[in-house]
C-alpha cells in the first residue's frame, strides 16, 4: 500500500475560519479526514503533519524518509520563500505533488512564484479542497505507471509526458489533450488514469501539456502549442519506435476542441510552405467536446470561457472562429468519436449533436455515442464503461 505523508504549513490550522471565501469553511481536521477516505479508496494510506513553524515541516519530512513513498505538500505561505523546506524536499526524494487551494497565480504578485516547486513533480492550485483528491490520483497514476516527460519546445509549460507500452513496437499512439475551459488551472494530471490504461492496452500515450488562458495562452498560442506537441512526435518516433501511421488524439472538453482542430491543420497550412512535416492523427476522440466554439459562445459556457480564450483575435463577428473551431473547418478528414453524456451540465450534449450532423453532411465518418443520465466527468473515468468503448474502438 502506498504511504503518502500529507504535509501542511502556517496558518492551515486555521481552515475552515481563515478567509473562508478563499479557503472555503472547512476545518482542516475534515479535510485530513476526507483526504483519509479518498486515499483509501487509492488504495493509499496517509500520515498528516501540520506546523507553523518551517522547521517543524522540515522535520516531518526527515523523520518519513523511511516510511513515505510520497508527499502531499501544501506549505502556505513558505512555498514562496522557504529555500530550507525545497532543499528538505530534495534531500529526502519523494514523488511530491504540491497542491494550493486558491489559484495562487490569480493573487498578489508574491504568490505567484514558489520555490518549492523546482522540487515537486506535480503543481495543483486553484481548484478548492478538490486539488488534494486530483494530487493523490496524480501519485496513483505516476507509480502505477511512470512517465517521461518531454520538452517539446522552450517554455516550462510547453512538455508532454510518454508512458511507452511493453513489448517492442511500433507502438500505436494517443495523444491526450486536457480541458479545463483552456484555464490555467487545470492541467494535464487530468488525463494521467486514461495515460495509464492506454498504455496498458498497448498504445504509447503522449499526454500534452500546453499555454492556458491566465499564463499566457489563448487565441492563437494555445492552438499552435498542441500543433507543435503533436508535431514533435515526428522527433520522437524513432527513438521511442512509435508507429505515427496509427495515431490518434484524445480530448476532453476544452481538448476535445483541440483535439478535433489537429485533424484540420494540414489544410490549414495548405498555404504556408514552412509548415512541413505536420503530424495530423488518422482518429479523433472527442470526449464531451466543445465541438463548436459559435454555438458554445452563444451558450455562454464555462463563464465565458470561449470568449477568454479567442480575446486576442478579431474582436467582432462569426470569422474570428474561422481558423480555432472545428465546426467551422468541416470536413476533417479524420474518424472521428463522439462521446457525451445527456446530462452534462457544463458542455450541453446539444454541441455534439449539431457539430455530428454537420460533419456528416461535410462527409466525415463520425460516430456519437450519447451516454443516458452520464454527466461531463464519466468519460474521464479510465473504470467507467464508457472509457472502455473508447479503447474498444481504439482496437
Amino acid at each position: 500500500m502506498t504511504h503518502v505523508l500529507v504535509l501542511h504549513g502556517p496558518n492551515l490550522n486555521l481552515l475552515g475560519t481563515r478567509e473562508p471565501e478563499v479557503y472555503g469553511s472547512t476545518t482542516l481536521a475534515e479535510l485530513e479526514g476526507q483526504i483519509t477516505t479518498w486515499a483509501a479508496e487509492l488504495d493509499m494510506e496517509c500520515s498528516f503533519a501540520q506546523s507553523n513553524h518551517e522547521g517543524g515541516l522540515i522535520d516531518a519530512l526527515h523523520d518519513a524518509r523511511a516510511s513515505a513513498d510520497a508527499v502531499l505538500i501544501n506549505a502556505g505561505a513558505l512555498t514562496h520563500y522557504s529555500y530550507a523546506l525545497y532543499d528538505a524536499l530534495v534531500a529526502v526524494d519523494k514523488l511530491t505533488v504540491e497542491v494550493h487551494i486558491s489559484n495562487i497565480h490569480a493573487r498578489e504578485d508574491w504568490r505567484r512564484h514558489s520555490v518549492l516547486s523546482p522540487a515537486a513533480d506535480h503543481v495543483i492550485f486553484g481548484r478548492g479542497l478538490g486539488g488534494y483528491l486530483d494530487g493523490l490520483r496524480r501519485i496513483a497514476t505516476t507509480r502505477a505507471h511512470p512517465a517521461e516527460k518531454i520538452s517539446y519546445a522552450a517554455s516550462p509549460v510547453e512538455y508532454g509526458e510518454l508512458r511507452i507500452p511493453a513489448g517492442d513496437g511500433p507502438h500505436p499512439v494517443a495523444v491526450l489533450i486536457h480541458g479545463g475551459f483552456w484555464k490555467e488551472m487545470w492541467t494535464l494530471d487530468l488525463m494521467d488514469g486514461l495515460a495509464v490504461s492506454l498504455a496498458a492496452n498497448g498504445w504509447a500515450a503522449w499526454n500534452i501539456e500546453y499555454h492556458r488562458v491566465g499564463g499566457g495562452g489563448g487565441w492563437p498560442t494555445t492552438l499552435e502549442d498542441v500543433g507543435q506537441a503533436i508535431d514533435f512526435l515526428g522527433e520522437l518516433a524513432g527513438s521511442h519506435n512509435l508507429d505515427l501511421t496509427n495515431l490518434a488524439a484524445i480530448g476532453h472538453s476544452a481538448g476535445g476542441h483541440l483535439a478535433l482542430w489537429s485533424a484540420s491543420r494540414p489544410r490549414l497550412y495548405d498555404e504556408e510552405p514552412d509548415k512541413q512535416g505536420v503530424v495530423k492523427p488518422s482518429r479523433v476522440v472527442a470526449l464531451a467536446a466543445v465541438s463548436d466554439l459559435g454555438m458554445a459562445h452563444q451558450m455562454g459556457i464555462g463563464d465565458s470561457a470561449v470568449e477568454e480564450l479567442m480575446r486576442r483575435g478579431p474582436a467582432e463577428g462569426p470569422e474570428r472562429y474561422s481558423a480555432a473551431s472545428p465546426a467551422e473547418l468541416l470536413p476533417l478528414g479524420a474518424q472521428q468519436l463522439l462521446v457525451h453524456g445527456d446530462a452534462d451540465d457544463a458542455v450541453p450534449i446539444e454541441i455534439s449533436r449539431s457539430y455530428a450532423a454537420a460533419a456528416t453532411a461535410a462527409g466525415d465518418d463520425v460516430t456519437l455515442h450519447e451516454l443516458p443520465g452520464a454527466d461531463h466527468f464519466v468519460v474521464i473515468d479510465a473504470a467507467s464503461a464508457a472509457w472502455s468503448a473508447v479503447v474498444d474502438w481504439l482496437g
